[in-house]
């Protein structure tokens, strides 16, 4: 059976961050985060979670010494405050295929949470719901957009074995432009701007980036406040979110909406770079990775987006103010080179925005879920 450690040196740190890239070697759809990300992720100093969050770190080994699974049980001081249900998350898992290995780690992460006074489990959350989260359950054999998780099949059958039950489903959106049907969008924006006259849409500007940043956090966090496991997100977390975005946003595609001048509606979509990210294995940008990224976007370029911000003051909800940024981009992306885009992720819940995509011929292209289990007591159910 592996033996459960928990990661408090430098060496061990450095095991949790190297293990998927071995583990997934070779994989033909697993694509590689950078290790400075997952670093950056992980670092009390850098990472602004910890500014009201934390963390505990595990590996499984085998009897030589091998990692062979990971987990991290998560303590979400936001969450908290916000739902105060006793609810701490699990994330960063991957396991080889071995439940009893699963099984060890899953009652450590538990212990951890349950020590700090929380009663369930939820997740795989990286460390947030708004990091890399959610499992994945369905479309295994394509790569996932860009800031969306991939796993082994087996992953959901070991967390239901130990307890884990489905809490939310999720869904990602996909459509390319030469099968998209925009005339009834059309049709409701032209409807919308008239019984709304003091409507004007903007482009993302780079030269004010980060008040623009600070403007999308506020629709943000007034906008999805009543939906399922909402958590606001603070200044600093937005702000390194909007850091590690800037490398990569496109500004022509990502739209601020206001209403006689004040902001109440945005949506962000960015390239999907993950064929490039694809090209080195290792996540290490130095000394050829860089390389290998400038070259893909030189010569074969990112020809999809991923769009994985949307959201409408709540003021306005119901006003079907959300078709206009989304109608916009879905018109300027194919005069920008994007010939296909993800929504994502969708809530099982979310039937507006969902009726909304089906509407202009989207499809269900992979299924996420977020799972939890009740941990008040070892061996609960």
């Amino acid at each position: 059976m592996a033996r459960i450690v928990e990661v408090r040196s430098r060496r061990d740190l450095r095991r949790f961050i190297d293990f998927p890239y071995s583990f997934y070697k070779d994989h033909p759809y697993w694509v590689p985060q950078l290790r400075k990300e997952i670093r950056h992720t992980l670092s009390r100093k850098k990472n602004a979670f910890f500014e009201h969050g934390d963390m505990a770190l595990f590996l499984a080994l085998d009897d030589s010494g091998t990692v062979v699974g990971r987990i991290a049980s998560i303590l979400n001081g936001m969450h908290l405050k916000t739902h105060q249900d006793g609810t701490g998350f699990f994330g960063f898992f991957e396991v080889e295929e071995r439940y009893e290995t699963a099984e060890a780690l899953f009652e450590a992460a538990a212990a951890w949470a349950r020590a700090r006074g929380l009663r369930a489990l939820r997740g795989p959350t990286n460390p947030t719901l708004n990091d890399l989260s959610a499992l994945l359950v369905s479309g295994f054999d394509r790569m996932p957009a860009i800031l969306m998780p991939y796993n082994h099949p087996y992953y959901e059958e070991y967390l239901t074995r130990w307890g884990f039950r489905r809490v939310m489903k999720i869904w990602a959106y996909y459509i390319h432009y030469k099968h998209a049907n925009f005339e009834r969008m059309k049709r409701g924006a032209k409807i919308v701007r008239r019984r709304n006259p003091g409507l004007s849409l903007r482009t993302l500007d780079m030269s004010r980036y980060y008040e623009d940043v600070e403007i999308m956090r506020d629709i943000w966090n007034d906008g999805w406040e009543r939906n399922w496991g909402f958590v606001p997100i603070t200044r600093n977390e937005f702000r390194q979110l909007a850091k590690e975005f800037k490398d990569v946003v496109d500004p022509r595609i990502c739209f601020i909406l206001e209403n006689d001048g004040e902001p109440v509606a945005f949506s962000v979509s960015l390239p999907n770079i993950n064929p490039a990210l694809k090209k080195v294995p290792d996540g290490r940008l130095f000394p050829f990775g860089l390389a290998k990224i400038l070259l893909h976007d030189k010569f074969g370029g990112f020809n999809e987006v991923r769009m994985p911000l949307m959201g409408v003051k709540k003021a306005y909800h119901g006003r079907a103010f959300d078709v206009l940024p989304v109608l916009e981009t879905m018109i300027q992306c194919p005069s920008h080179g994007y010939a296909a885009c993800e929504t994502s992720w969708v809530l099982d819940s979310n039937h507006v925005l969902k009726n909304l995509l089906t509407a202009i011929g989207t499809a269900v292209d992979k299924e996420y879920v977020l799972l939890e289990k009740d941990i008040s007591t070892p061996g609960a159910a």
